[in-house]
């Protein structure tokens, strides 16, 4: 009966986040087939050149999501209510102080990472005007990082169900609105992202006031030294490794902008159904951190090991579901994003590279749910160091000064490879608990 509820409890989980994710990247999807389908496609590149300095803004403070949802989490398992919303406090705070820098500085991060990217004169045009109307929905969308893994700390995927599907619906149509019947190609698709970004805080505020406080909270108590400190200490190190990851993805996207306009959007697409997977595997992901971060917090780790056996299994059948479908509908699902035949082309001749990247990605995926949840961030953090400097960059170099493409997905591969064993590897000292209860 408890291994029953145990099974209900991860795939209800599981499920939620899913569908939570899975949203996310549907609307990137959008976003490439209404792009892709312009009579020109520097909108679309010039789009995916735009979105690697996001990638940097934002997701280099995306501890904002994942150390609230391990830090809640535990919280949660020890039963302290106040400390939970106390968490919550910290998290926004601190969004909002980094949110403000980046607003302030803003100028300057633009014409700074534009220095850096490689595009033609038309593409970097219509990256400028993307990231010009998508900058100020930064607020909006680091408190957002602050709410989500609150909620989903508290294993509230169910909020998080609701303001995702609220807030890209609505991306959706303002995609439709400003980039189809507008024509404001990119600078469109830059200003639908920002506010749906600010819909889905207000729906965040929402369901947060419904819920209610649970007694008197004082600044005093959720400024704490000792809880700040070990915040940022955890949030440090997520932040290192987010930058590897991110670092990772934005030079493989900058190397493909040298291979050409047609290269750089097949890579765009097959990133963007890699991301469309990602998410969909990062479901079974949070609901590991979730689950991890209570049986931590509670001090049970009798189902710790039967947790991530689990959920590594269900994060690959996820990965290998999304590649047979993929193979099966490859053609209908690539005419979809995009009407161009030669960049058509040259997406089909390069997707094969996303079964390993996906394979081995998977693995990565679930043990990064393991770090975050038991709020482990030191390993984390210095195995993907050593996969990004050490494994991927040499290999993406090669593929730059060959100009090979296959090269570049090579680096993918063996990153992934890479981010994989070490992390296995390093999960060791958190499993052996259980190792020693039931032995």
């Amino acid at each position: 009966m408890e291994q029953t509820r145990f099974y209900r409890r991860f795939f209800k989980l599981t499920a939620l986040n899913i569908l939570a994710n899975i949203t996310v990247p549907l609307v990137s999807l959008v976003d490439v087939g209404m792009l892709g389908h312009l009579p020109q496609i520097h909108f679309l590149a010039g789009v995916a050149l735009a979105s690697i300095l996001f990638d940097y803004i934002y997701w280099t403070f995306g501890f904002l999501r994942m150390g609230t949802t391990g830090i809640t989490a535990q919280e949660v398992g020890k039963g302290d209510t106040l400390e939970v919303y106390r968490v919550l406090y910290r998290s926004l705070f601190l969004a909002l102080g980094v949110s403000t820098f980046i607003l302030i500085a803003y100028l300057p991060l633009r014409e700074a990472g534009f220095l850096l990217l490689s595009g033609a004169p038309e593409v970097e045009e219509a990256g400028r005007a993307y990231f010009d109307a998508r900058i100020w929905g930064a607020p909006a969308a680091l408190c957002n990082f602050a709410f989500l893994g609150w909620y989903l700390g508290r294993e509230r995927s169910d909020c998080v169900l609701f303001m995702t599907i609220v807030a890209n619906a609505g991306n959706i149509f303002l995609n439709y609105l400003f980039i189809i019947r507008m024509e404001l190609a990119a600078t469109g698709a830059g200003l639908a992202s920002m506010l749906s970004q600010y819909l889905m805080l207000m729906v965040a505020v929402m369901i947060f006031l419904r819920l209610g406080q649970p007694g008197p909270l004082y600044w005093k108590e959720v400024m704490a030294q000792e809880k700040v400190l070990a915040l940022f200490k955890l949030n440090r190190d997520i932040l290192l490794r987010t930058l590897c990851l991110i670092s990772a993805f934005a030079v493989f996207t900058n190397f493909s902008s040298t291979l050409g306009t047609q290269v750089l959007a097949a890579n765009a697409i097959l990133l963007r159904l890699l991301t469309f997977a990602s998410y969909l595997i990062d479901g079974v992901a949070f609901a590991t951190e979730s689950l991890v971060g209570v049986l931590s917090g509670a001090g049970s780790s009798r189902s710790l090991n039967h947790l991530v056996k689990l959920a590594l299994g269900v994060g690959e059948a996820c990965a290998l579901l999304f590649l047979v479908i993929l193979y099966l509908f490859s053609r209908q699902i690539f005419g979809l994003l995009t009407s161009h035949t030669d960049v058509l082309e040259l997406t089909v001749r390069y997707s094969g590279w996303l079964v390993p990247v996906l394979v081995f990605g998977a693995l990565a995926y679930i043990y990064d749910g393991l770090f975050i949840g038991a709020t482990a961030g030191k390993p984390l953090r210095n195995w993907t160091i050593f996969s990004t400097v050490v494994v991927f960059f040499p290999v993406s170099l090669l593929g730059l000064y060959s100009g090979s493409n296959h090269l570049l997905w090579m680096a993918l591969v063996v990153f992934m490879v890479a981010r994989a064993g070490t992390l296995w590897k390093a999960s060791g000292p958190l499993l052996k608990p259980v190792q020693t209860e039931s032995g």
